[in-house]
């Protein structure tokens, strides 16, 4: 048994294992490739990310999809290229966004350089990616536009929030498949589509992957708050002192809702932090301390179950192989990073 990818999964078969990590090795060599300019400037700023490391998700996901046709196929290995270039290009424009200083243990982009700076790296990132895509055919154009637009719609409804009357929690899990989802959806549509897998296998996987996406998120919402050292490199609280609205969050505010003048006062006291100033290191450290104890971050946790359940449930009809007990063990990683 040996490990690779991200969480530590565990690939019990040599051939798999052996591709896996071929693939992988080929995709980092392709970001780096794909990050070069005649600008030297610009090769830092657009490999500052890459260098830095991260879990490779998206390209893992396509190597593993693409096990049920042919993994060697010509287009398997830039698909997964194009997925992480599209992703590293979301990150320089997030940070951007929420003001970050720190991405995968490194100062982040905006920090080191500027916002400006940051923001045209994004777009530098997703020049390539496209550049990529188009060798890869029309429909594989088609179905990455369709997923950027469903990832910019997340982004602009997380920014403008529920509308009247909405639920927020629907509203946030509507916001993630779209941000989250969405792309990591496109990592296992390309790697089955790329090795000529059958359409039904492509449509399973697809599926799947919508699925892994959105507990992939729950549980970093869940990390953001339980962890000690979060795996994104970020640190802990990091979403909440930056005042965004992550599933646990938004489990306290529902439920201390509901209980009304039946709150405790504990309870009263984080949601008067949540709406207050959580720049201020002794207000976050109490709120952090009060949402770990909250039952709101158990109910994420059981949301985060919930969707690595349904991805494991989508895979039920694809045939028994290594790749597919690779798949699996993915969601049993995804909720063991929620705890």
């Amino acid at each position: 048994m040996t490990v690779v990818g991200p969480f530590g999964l565990s690939v019990r078969d040599q051939v798999l294992d052996t591709d896996i990590r071929a693939g992988l090795a080929d995709v980092e060599e392709g970001l780096l490739e794909a990050t070069k300019s005649d600008v030297p400037f610009i090769t830092e700023a657009a490999q500052h990310l890459v260098r830095a490391g991260g879990k490779r998700f998206r390209p893992l996901l396509v190597l593993l999809a693409a096990q049920f046709g042919d993994p060697h196929a010509p287009g398997v290995v830039p698909s997964a290229v194009v997925v992480e270039l599209t992703h590293l290009a979301t990150l320089y424009h997030d940070d951007v966004m929420d003001e970050a200083n720190v991405r995968r243990g490194v100062p982040s982009a905006n920090a080191r350089w500027d916002n400006s700076v940051a923001v045209l790296t994004g777009d530098f990132l997703f020049a390539r990616a496209s550049h990529t895509l188009a060798d890869l055919g029309p429909e594989a154009v088609r179905i990455q536009a369709e997923a950027f637009e469903r990832l910019v719609t997340g982004q602009i409804l997380e920014t403008a929030g529920p509308r009247d009357g909405r639920d927020p929690i629907e509203h946030y899990l509507d916001v993630i498949a779209g941000k989250t989802g969405s792309l990591v959806a496109v990592s296992t549509r390309f790697g089955a589509m790329m090795s000529g897998a059958p359409e039904s296998v492509v449509d399973t996987l697809t599926q799947y992957g919508e699925r892994m996406g959105v507990a992939f998120q729950l549980a970093d919402d869940v990390l953001d708050i339980a962890s000690d050292t979060h795996e994104s490199g970020k640190t802990p609280g990091t979403d909440l002192r930056e005042g965004i609205p992550t599933l646990p969050v938004l489990h306290v505010r529902d439920q201390v809702a509901r209980a009304g003048a039946a709150a405790s006062p504990e309870d009263r006291r984080l949601v008067e932090l949540l709406d207050g100033d959580l720049s201020d290191d002794a207000r976050h450290a109490e709120a952090l301390r009060l949402l770990r104890a909250h039952p709101a971050l158990e109910q994420a946790r059981r949301d985060t179950v919930r969707y690595a359940d349904a991805a494991r449930a989508a895979l039920g009809p694809l045939p028994e192989s290594a790749a597919k007990q690779a798949l699996v063990a993915l969601c049993d990683a995804v909720v063991y990073r929620a705890g």
